[in-house]
């Protein structure tokens, strides 16, 4: 049987090719059913063939290889991710899962373990050209609503127009449903973040999709004249938002695994011998429980509140967004802590802070998922990378998965 390692070069080699396939040259930019989506499309056919795999595109786009050995049950295992980017993306994220996801099957096919397999090649995850993400996910877990056919990208393309230029028929958009009697739904994906490089771990077992809450704050004071009123008669919205902000930041700091940002800062008349009269605020909150993140969220909102009527100032809050958390399934992600440690590695669980394909399909499927360490806990950036070792290491502890429910599935 081939190793590990070189089964891990094979698999960053892919997702390096695959960069090249892109809308922009020098960079690699690949949106919802552009035409380098074809190109990936064709060149994981290909590979998924040679496996003596059954390759077909569903409605939403999403590639789809089924492998069985011979008298395999006929309830599947799903192993999937995104082959879709940010624009000026790096090469694995969401593709190592694909490439990974072959490399599995290549393993299983070697050993003729007893398992049915789908590979899913999800067409879209980021959200970049029609602005909702998961619009590849949400089709297979039988999540898409019919509406968001309407919906135009930047060019005036409806995202039905996108899906028949694509030569598929939205109408058919049922039958990319996966079954609801599959054993469950299997994502490798880089961490994109520092912490498992922080503990020098090569890979981890995510235990939830965190909740999110996202705000738009607004503090309402009176724009005047910075020379002519003394400091104590203004009602300046800017330092009322610093005030806040940094509150925001300690609260972060002080509920463990609670994730607290302010990304976003709007100044208004925004001059230099301007009292600062309006300022907005992003607020996004993020935690694995749900009770934390929403006690956080009154807690800040209610803050900014007192603030501003401490400085005689009005606060305005818009929710923007309210997402529940999405554990993934305990079963599942004990088996993969097992393999871990059957495999050599601790068996470290953590919560993912990034949303994922899992997510949705958590909706449909039992899902696990598996965390592969991103060196300088770069992503969404050209430089994003991996290592051959840590890739290997994936590669390991997705081998003793497919055996586990292999044995399981007979």
């Amino acid at each position: 049987m081939t190793g590990a390692s070189e089964r891990a070069r094979a698999a960053i080699a892919e997702c390096r090719l695959l960069a090249t396939m892109s809308e922009e040259p020098g960079r690699t930019t690949r949106r919802f059913l552009t035409p380098p989506v074809a190109e990936v499309h064709a060149h994981l056919r290909a590979r998924m063939e040679a496996l003596e795999m059954a390759v077909a595109v569903d409605a939403a786009g999403n590639l789809r290889g089924v492998w069985s050995s011979a008298g395999a049950p006929r309830k599947r295992l799903v192993i999937g991710s995104h082959i879709d980017t940010v624009p000026d993306a790096g090469p694995f994220d969401g593709v190592l899962g694909v490439t990974l996801a072959v490399e599995l099957v290549r393993a299983a096919r070697e050993k003729a373990l007893p398992l049915t397999i789908e590979i899913i090649a999800f067409s879209e995850e980021e959200g970049v050209r029609f602005g909702v993400p998961y619009l590849g996910s949400l089709a297979a877990a039988g999540r898409f609503d019919p509406a968001l056919l309407k919906l135009t990208d930047p060019e005036g393309i409806t995202l039905d127009g996108a899906i028949r230029s694509f030569g598929l028929d939205p109408a058919g958009m049922r039958a990319a449903e996966v079954s609801r009697d599959a054993l469950g739904y299997l994502e490798l994906h880089i961490e994109q973040g520092p912490v498992l490089e922080a503990e020098d771990l090569q890979v981890a077992v995510v235990t939830a999709i965190v909740g999110q809450t996202r705000s738009m704050v607004h503090f309402l004071g009176q724009a005047n004249h910075a020379g002519t009123n003394p400091m104590g008669l203004r009602h300046d919205a800017l330092v009322a938002a610093a005030e806040w902000i940094t509150a925001v930041e300690a609260m972060g700091r002080g509920i463990d695994t609670l994730v607290a940002t302010v990304g976003k800062v709007e100044v208004e008349p925004n001059a230099v011998n301007v009292i600062p009269g309006r300022v907005r605020v992003s607020l996004d909150l993020r935690h694995a429980r749900d009770a934390v993140r929403s006690k956080a969220a009154a807690e800040l909102l209610a803050l900014a509140r007192a603030i501003a009527a401490r400085r005689g100032l009005r606060c305005e809050v818009n929710l923007l967004m309210e997402q529940v958390a999405v554990p993934m399934d305990e079963e599942m992600t004990g088996i993969l802590a097992d393999c871990m440690q059957a495999a050599g590695y601790p068996p470290r669980r953590m919560p993912s802070g990034a949303g994922h394909d899992s997510m949705v399909m958590a909706t449909r499927l039992s899902a696990a998922m598996l965390f592969v360490r991103s060196p300088g806990g770069l992503s969404h950036h050209p430089n994003e990378t991996v290592r051959e070792e840590d890739v290997a290491a994936a590669l390991r502890v997705g081998d003793l998965f497919l055996e586990q429910f292999s044995a399981r599935a007979v």
